[in-house]
């Protein structure tokens, strides 16, 4: 194909836009995005960035297929890294374009809204971020059902909280932002989880100029969707960090809430031991109890607490299992020493004694634990 003057323009002359694209398993959507924003920016300067998680499917090939022949595209494929928030930092960071925008890859946002964002910036030298709402007069969810509707509402409802701005859809993940405003806020950026406008506009030291636009939320035609229990939890842990993570950082917060499940867990087991096989059975109760609840505490770090670098593979997940175990055993031999040690020197009682020990033995088993079970990989 005869390449053309404005062909040869918008390769070599200044880029108006840079799209980010943060991805996992969305190979077949690669072709198909970049074929929609190629008509929706016809006449425009602009690239396509791709950050993927490794997708097993193949998606960071895919599109490096496309950039092969299309210097517009181009691929940051992260290992051991994962989380869309951080990917769209990343994929902010990577460009200089004047101008970013940030659009999921599965089609489900409305890439012709994209010039009309543009449109919106070029006409305002103070804007400085524009968002795509589904709520705003003239916007649409397409065929959510009621609870996802409900759900997504009150979600608005508990992000207001924290925003310094009355935003209509604060959960939306389609908007355009000044780079050079992205990158002064990324340093304060907490990257959890899957709402990075919320983060950036809670992160900014003063209230954001914005404008919303509205645009009507598409079905997802191809692959499965990313909504799950997991990602609504980590929009509380999102809201969590943003009002009390100065106090206690989020992931304590959150090894510790498992910690009190463990205990439950814990007790579970070890009292139809003993009411089953008497005070006899205790010390064998204990040690399967034990074993369980460390057990149990394990997998749900890996899926919560540590969800960005959780482990995978039978291998990683035994020898992450063994390493939890003996820093837990460690983490309970400095319980037990702190405890008796002030206990026996009366210091504040026996109950302060023991609430000392279980606080070290806690800092104790995270402390070791991000650094030996999940930050080896």
């Amino acid at each position: 194909m005869t390449q053309t003057l404005a062909d040869r323009d918008q390769e070599t002359g200044p880029l108006d836009l840079a799209v980010v694209i943060p991805t996992f398993n969305e190979a077949a959507n690669v072709p198909r995005l970049i074929a929609l924003l190629e008509a929706a920016l016809a006449g425009l300067a602009w690239e396509a960035i791709f950050v993927d998680d490794d997708s097993p499917d193949g998606t960071a090939d895919a599109a490096r297929a496309l950039a092969r022949a299309d210097r517009r595209v181009r691929v940051i494929q992260r290992i051991g890294r994962r989380g869309l928030s951080s990917a769209c930092i990343e994929g902010m960071c990577a460009t200089a374009a004047p101008l970013v925008a940030v659009i999921d890859g599965d089609l489900q946002h409305d890439e012709a809204l994209l010039p009309v964002m543009l449109a919106a910036f070029r006409a305002d030298p103070a804007l400085e971020l524009a968002i795509g709402s589904r709520f705003v007069a003239g916007g649409g969810t397409g065929d959510w059902d009621r609870d996802r509707v409900a759900k997504s509402a009150l979600a608005t409802r508990l992000s207001r909280q924290v925003l310094m701005a009355d935003l209509t859809d604060p959960m939306s993940g389609f908007f355009m932002i000044r780079s050079e405003v992205a990158r002064k806020i990324v340093p304060g950026l907490n990257a959890i989880g899957f709402k990075i406008l919320l983060d950036i506009m809670t992160a900014s030291a003063r209230p954001l100029k914005f404008v919303e636009l509205p645009y009507t939320f598409r079905t997802r035609a191809v692959g499965e969707s990313k909504l799950d229990h997991v990602v609504a939890m980590e929009f509380l842990i999102a809201l969590y960090d943003r009002m009390f993570g100065r106090i206690i950082p989020v992931r304590f917060a959150m090894f510790s809430a498992i910690g009190l499940i463990g205990v439950g867990v814990h007790m579970s087991v070890l009292f139809p031991v003993v009411r089953l096989g008497g005070e006899g059975a205790f010390l064998g109760g204990q040690i399967l109890a034990a074993f369980t609840a460390m057990t149990a505490n394990f997998f749900l770090n890996n899926a919560l607490t540590y969800r960005d670098r959780r482990l995978k593979g039978v291998r990683a997940l035994f020898d992450g299992w063994v390493s939890f175990c003996l820093v837990c055993a460690v983490g309970l031999v400095a319980n037990i020493g702190v405890a008796g040690f002030l206990h026996d020197a009366r210091e504040g009682g026996w109950a302060v004694s023991a609430l000392m020990g279980v606080l070290v033995g806690a800092v104790w088993n995270y402390a070791l634990s991000s650094r030996f079970v999940w930050g080896r990989y």
